[in-house]
């Protein structure tokens, strides 16, 4: 596979519309869908920086959820249109860590915010190494970046 040197993007937004099937009766998101938006979110990280997930699965590297916190502060509603916000806020040699921000697009309101820890595993399920490129790309002239 040719993967990045480095990853560059820490950041990236995508837009959700909520389904139908993803509601209760009364057009109110349910809880459960959050973290599979979650992980939409990563995957399009991910892709924005040149990497598929299966590409990673297909070198033998695979990510697993360890931890995942939520905090919900207002409902998602049936077909409004809304933004998801992941961050790769941590990289360590066995996780990768991410948070998500979770708002309406027409004023910024925050639905949800929340968090995951990912192990990183083998083909066999056991902890190994983050492979180096997945590391995001330090600027020299501003470390926070």
């Amino acid at each position: 596979m040719n993967f990045p040197e480095r990853i560059t993007i820490q950041s990236h937004k995508i837009t959700i519309v909520p389904r139908y099937a993803e509601t209760d009766k009364g057009g109110v998101v349910h809880h459960s869908v959050h973290p599979v938006w979650f992980e939409m979110g990563r995957t399009e990280l991910l892709r924005a920086n040149g990497i598929a997930y299966k590409d990673l699965e297909q070198a033998g590297i695979f990510f697993v959820v360890a931890r995942l916190q939520i905090k919900y502060r207002r409902p998602a509603q049936y077909d409004e249109k809304l933004e998801l916000e992941t961050i790769c806020s941590l990289v360590t040699p066995s996780k990768v860590e991410h948070t998500y921000k979770l708002t309406l697009s027409s004023d910024g309101v925050i639905l949800a915010e929340g968090s995951t820890v990912l192990a990183c595993v083998n083909k066999e399920g056991k902890l190994c190494r983050v492979p180096e490129f997945m590391y995001p790309h330090i600027d020299t002239r501003n470390p926070k970046l």
